[in-house]
């Protein structure tokens, strides 16, 4: 009975994504010279894209002025009841207004309307019902061709708001081409995304600088250079010249081989046990770009010294202190 039972909301819900996906199927079928108009229009648009609607529209309303803001256009919600009780100082002239409703025929919107209209700004509909009072208001009418909902009783918001909700992401990214958003765009709106910090994060963010950088002189006994790096937890230490410039890199591998050679590790100059052609990277470079020198290579390592003018030894930048950032 429950095997049964179980089955039977397989049934169902492959039956509920059927009818969303023949309504975006619809709706493509639908696009016209419309929509072309409609991204011409927000992307001249001077002002602000405010994305209105009621109750599940205006849910949908907002996740799309959402990524429209994340793509690269300036976007807000405005809740049409509160609009009617002094939100309406949000709206001006050079605004550009996407409403959103099936029927076109909400109370609240309804009321709304006029009032934009009065202030002049442009309307973009994004309704089921072609003869609506949303549809009769606006501008420039996207049509959502649907007449069935996904719900047995053909009540809830389901397929419309799918339609509505897919259109604002096609007009999201139909901007996004016009105005040649790239990925370096969409990272500086994101900067505590994954790709965010991958396009913004430099070197210099993360590394170990100042009295963090373990820096030794190639002068110095093996012992001190231990000492410094176990005190700064660092896992190894740049070997630097008399003038602050970078002659090599001991890591905690380096001194493990010294010893696997055997003699007295403390009798050795750091000469002997340095590695004197390290991979550097500098401070100005993405962050990124140290993970690929250290994890792109037949034998990876986990430290990078990170040098400035004339080679001086200005950090030290290890894997695991990017990773812990994300990256």
């Amino acid at each position: 009975m429950a095997k049964n039972g179980l089955s039977g909301v397989a049934r169902e819900i492959r039956r509920v994504l059927d009818v969303e996906a023949q309504a975006l199927r619809r709706v493509r079928d639908s696009v016209d010279g419309s929509y072309t108009r409609a991204v011409s229009q927000l992307a001249r648009c001077k002002g602000k894209v405010i994305l209105t609607g009621v109750g599940k529209s205006g849910l949908v309303a907002q996740k799309i002025a959402a990524t429209f803001s994340s793509t690269g256009t300036p976007a807000a919600f405005l809740d049409p009841t509160e609009a009617l009780h002094g939100g309406m100082g949000f709206v001006q002239k050079q605004d550009l207004i996407v409403a959103i409703g099936k029927s076109g025929e909400s109370d609240e919107l309804s009321a709304l309307l006029p009032h934009l209209r009065g202030l002049g700004a442009k309307i973009v509909a994004i309704t089921a019902n072609p003869k609506s009072t949303l549809a009769r208001a606006a501008d420039i009418v996207l049509i959502t061709p649907i007449t069935e909902e996904a719900c047995p009783l053909n009540l809830a918001p389901t397929s419309s708001t799918t339609a509505a909700l897919a259109v604002g992401d096609a007009l999201a990214i139909a901007l996004m081409k016009v105005r040649n958003f790239g990925a370096d765009h969409f990272a500086r709106n994101h900067p505590a995304g994954r790709l965010g910090k991958r396009l913004t994060l430099k070197v210099g963010d993360l590394m170990r600088s100042g009295e963090a950088n373990p820096t030794v002189f190639v002068g110095e006994t093996v012992s001190q250079m231990l000492l410094t790096i176990t005190r700064l937890q660092a896992g190894a230490a740049s070997i630097v010249d008399k003038s602050g410039r970078l002659v090599g890199l001991v890591t905690d591998y380096d001194i493990r081989e010294a010893i696997a050679r055997g003699g007295n590790l403390l009798s050795l100059k750091i000469k002997d046990v340095m590695n004197p052609r390290p991979t550097t990277v500098r401070a100005d470079e993405p962050a990124m770009r140290a993970i690929e020198l250290m994890e792109n290579r037949r034998n990876p390592f986990n430290v990078l010294p990170v040098v400035g003018k004339r080679r001086r030894a200005v950090g030290l930048v290890q894997v695991h202190d990017l990773r812990a950032r994300g990256l």
